[in-house]
């Protein structure tokens, strides 16, 4: 009876040669890629979530355009991946991209991949493969992982139609100038935050979009994943209890039935009634959770009518 081999670790191991890649540890051959630029989805976080198309043209192109080296190497070294790995981001593209394109030209096949997910999402590949279609090179997309569609597929919200907006502003007056046309969309919003933004982010995020369900993911596929869902109203009232560690993702529901319902002269008639016997701000809040509109565009509202009957004697 034979002995069982010894298991191999793949954390350490390394391919045979160039053009392989271990699968479970054992070496598996990678045939030459055609001449082109290859558009590979990679993991969002956890390294086996990785489709055996994408390791194959990782080893077996000429060379990986990444956004940070020292990221996808973890990736190509937890699968005995050799291929060269090149700088391309937001600092150095258009040196790189000249770069890549030249190599293109010379017949060779390139590798294209952000840090983590889908290239072109939130990354600096679009002008790269804009230019290679118009020189035309064969451009192929491999799809895999995406920190949207992930979230998306959690957040027990709807999915039907649905708007990714990346990261918002920053500042928090073009963030809160930018809330106020996404409120206007209606569909599910997808938006990328930062744990250092995320708690002043929710802020904004309930006074000016009103009262939607939300989700927030965090660190999604990673050993700490963590998906919260309740009312932005909620998010921002507890704010201070939210982990602010990781990499962030919100999705927040569509604008509520009534809201498109809801006439103009609907709206008056509903916040004249509540200012009768109610403070702005209660008046605000009875009339953002019935009518389902961004609390900044009633209390904008709300002031108007109460300055108007003021001078009205009413």
């Amino acid at each position: 009876m034979r002995a069982k081999p010894a298991p191999i670790n793949t954390e350490s191991a390394t391919a045979a040669a160039d053009g392989t890649f271990l699968v479970a540890g054992h070496p598996v051959a990678a045939p030459k890629a055609t001449p082109g630029l290859y558009l590979v989805a990679t993991p969002i976080g956890n390294l086996r979530d990785i489709t055996l198309r994408a390791l194959e043209t990782l080893a077996s192109v000429d060379i990986i355009a990444c956004e940070d080296t020292r990221i996808t190497r973890r990736l190509t070294e937890r699968y005995g991946i050799k291929t060269e790995l090149t700088p391309y981001h937001e600092h150095n593209a258009a040196i790189a991209r000249a770069s890549i394109l030249a190599r293109l030209a010379q017949g060779a096949s390139v590798a294209l991949v952000s840090d983590a997910g889908t290239p072109l999402v939130s990354d600096p590949g679009f002008k790269l493969v804009r230019e290679a279609c118009a020189a035309g090179y064969t451009v192929t997309a491999l799809p895999g992982p995406s920190s949207v569609l992930t979230a998306l597929s959690v957040a027990a919200l709807p999915t039907d139609r649905f708007f990714f907006e990346g990261f918002l502003p920053p500042k928090q007056a073009r963030r809160r100038a930018r809330l106020s046309e996404l409120a206007r969309i209606d569909a599910t919003l997808v938006i990328f935050e930062t744990g250092n933004r995320i708690r002043e982010a929710l802020a904004d995020l309930a006074e000016i979009l009103g009262a939607r369900e939300a989700a927030i993911c965090r660190e999604l596929t990673k050993i700490h994943e963590e998906v919260a869902r309740t009312t932005l109203a909620e998010f921002a009232s507890n704010a201070r209890g939210v982990e602010t560690r990781g990499e962030f993702v919100l999705v927040i529901g569509p604008p509520h039935p009534d809201a498109r319902e809801l006439t103009n002269e609907a709206l008056d008639d509903l916040l004249r009634g509540q200012l009768k016997h109610q403070s702005v701000k209660d008046a605000v809040a009875h009339a953002v959770e019935l009518s389902g509109r961004p609390r900044r565009e009633v209390y904008a509202r709300a002031l108007e009518l109460a300055k108007k009957d003021k001078r009205a004697g009413r």
